[in-house]
């Protein structure tokens, strides 16, 4: 099942399966803490299967995280997966805290 919840409603943390599908150069200029890198086209039934609970999903703005919600629940309908609604450039906007792997 998909949902929506607003970035800025959003607490990240270590008990959150959240994944950044931007690609991995945007991943490494700046992603939201806990966030790991799973870029659109590497979503699949078996990673899914391989993820336990809920999984927030997240892109830049929106745009590539709609497509992967889309395409998670047709993978497995079962699931609960959540649209961080805002993006990376939401969780810049409200203060959360941006990890940066480009060493800038």
């Amino acid at each position: 099942m998909i949902k929506q919840l607003a970035i800025e409603n959003f607490q990240p943390n270590d008990t959150h399966t959240i994944w950044d599908v931007r690609d991995l150069e945007n991943y490494q200029a700046g992603h939201i803490e806990y966030a790991q890198h799973q870029p659109l086209d590497g979503l699949s039934k078996e990673l899914l299967d391989n993820t336990e609970g809920d999984i927030y999903v997240l892109c830049g703005g929106g745009t590539k995280a709609e497509k992967a919600v889309q395409l998670l629940e047709s993978l497995d309908p079962s699931r609960n997966i959540i649209h961080l609604t805002g993006g990376t450039r939401g969780a810049i906007a409200c203060g959360m805290n941006i990890i940066s792997e480009t060493g800038e």
